[in-house]
């Protein structure tokens, strides 16, 4: 069928994936350097080459550009069971076809040899350099933040980043600036909410003098200092939807009026956004728009929370101590700190680490960092239905209130009470079977009242009794 070299340090690794593409009938030829491989199969012309990244010699990624420079065609998948960013950017940004984390499934490994036999040549993207120490991790979880970042970065479309307070949103959003076309160009974060209700349109906008009291001097707006860079909007989620809308007609059309002024302008920046609420819960609440989070989303990465990656504690904690000044370096780490932060419920993900890691140094003043040198837990236990509820009905009003005050419809206590009705009645009366009687000593109403009400949001008697 076809030709296949793999080049990899492991011999029951090589061994492996050879029988498994043998048995679907492609030839394959191993070797365990990248120099072995070419005193051995000089006249082997492979139609697809498998590399590890660490390789005794020549390493893996210094192999992909030479072999994207002579042979363009030959598309190259990347192995490593050392993954972060850098090596992901590095090996995308020279061309890979794919990148895979070991330890990998056979099938995993044979589809995407399928796939590259399949694929067109791909011409290599720019060339990646800076560090992304930050985002730190080699879990399953931050493999996969790796590659989608790495991907994404190097493209002009907006991202969504997802996640909990404390992920590492911010993080990953430079990273996708130091790893894009525009790296070189300014990075401005701006968290609309933060910024003065009355002047955040003059913020983002900027305006011209006299545009308002107080306005003396004309101001550059940040949509128009990002040019060339990169704007991140932290927590969209809390921007008014007055000004949701001209955020969306930034995104889409690329313009946008100073405050005051009748000349329209125009920005080149490339829009990242973040947010740890529910977009498409707050869409149904009608806080956020959903024309702004489909523009916004063109690509979501969803950083996982801490819980979700505790095998990277140890790394983590490695480095936090790296980033103290020496003076409260300790002197080892004991095994038991790494295992009492793994049967923390970090609601506060990584931020909440480092101030646990912080504790720890200062009680333990440059001795072993022990289990007994960290904070006490604090609980915070996931929202329960009351908080969900509230949570809720908040998102409601405020969906009302951003309307303006003199928009609000009168009896508005009224339309929340029959929404509630509408909503909480049924499920009672699913819950005793139709029976009012049962359901209305539950609800701790009389009958009439309950009639009443199931007629206030039905319309019409459309129960029958069945008591």
């Amino acid at each position: 069928m076809s030709r296949v070299l793999i080049i990899d340090d492991e011999p029951a690794l090589c061994w492996s994936l050879a029988e498994a593409l043998k048995q679907s009938g492609h030839t394959v030829q191993t070797a365990g350097s990248v120099e072995q491989s070419r005193q051995r199969f000089a006249a082997f012309e492979p139609d697809v080459i498998a590399v590890d990244v660490r390789l005794p010699g020549i390493d893996g990624l210094t192999a992909l550009s030479e072999w994207r420079r002579q042979r363009p065609d030959v598309p190259v998948i990347v192995m490593t069971a050392f993954g972060d960013l850098p090596t992901a950017a590095r090996a995308f940004a020279e061309g890979a076809f794919e990148y895979l984390v070991k330890p990998f499934h056979l099938d995993a490994f044979t589809e995407v040899i399928v796939r590259a036999l399949q694929r067109e040549p791909l011409a290599a993207a720019e060339s990646f350099g800076a560090s992304d120490s930050e985002l730190t991790g080699r879990s399953a979880a931050m493999q996969a933040v790796y590659r989608q970042l790495a991907l994404v970065a190097p493209t002009p479309f907006p991202v969504l980043l997802l996640g909990e307070t404390g992920t590492g949103k911010e993080l990953a959003a430079r990273a996708i600036h130091r790893h894009s076309r525009v790296a070189a160009g300014p990075w401005i974060t701006v968290c609309p909410a933060a910024l003065n209700p009355t002047l955040i349109e003059s913020e983002l906008f900027g305006h011209v003098r006299g545009a308002f009291t107080g306005a003396q001097e004309a101001r550059t707006g940040l949509f128009e200092a990002a040019a060339g860079g990169t704007l991140f909007l932290d927590e969209i989620a809390d921007t008014p939807l007055a000004v949701q809308v001209k955020l969306l007609r930034v995104l889409e059309t690329r313009r946008f009026n100073p405050v005051g002024s009748g000349e329209e302008r125009t920005t080149n920046a490339r829009f990242l956004a973040a947010t740890h609420r529910n977009l498409p819960q707050m869409i149904a609440a009608g806080t956020f728009r959903e024309d702004l989070y489909h523009r916004l989303s063109a690509f979501t990465v969803q950083l996982p929370p801490l819980r979700d990656r505790l095998e990277d504690l140890p790394l983590l904690v490695e480095r936090l101590i790296s980033l103290t000044g020496d003076s409260l370096r300790p002197a080892s780490v004991s095994p038991d700190l790494i295992t009492a932060l793994a049967q923390r419920p970090w609601a506060g993900n990584v931020r909440e680490l480092r101030n646990a890691v912080d504790h720890a140094l200062v009680m333990a003043r440059g001795r072993m960092l022990r289990a007994e040198h960290l904070p006490p837990v604090i609980s915070a236990s996931a929202p329960n239905a009351d908080q969900k509820l509230a949570e809720a009905i908040s998102l409601w009003v405020r969906s009302q209130l951003d309307a303006g005050c003199d928009h609000l419809p009168e009896g508005l206590y009224a339309i929340v009470h029959q929404h509630l009705d509408a909503a909480f009645l049924p499920a009672v009366l699913r819950l005793t079977q139709q029976n009012r009687t049962a359901a209305a000593r539950i609800l701790g109403l009389d009958r009439a009242t309950l009639r009443s009400r199931l007629k206030a949001i039905s319309g019409s008697e459309t129960q029958s009794e069945d008591d």
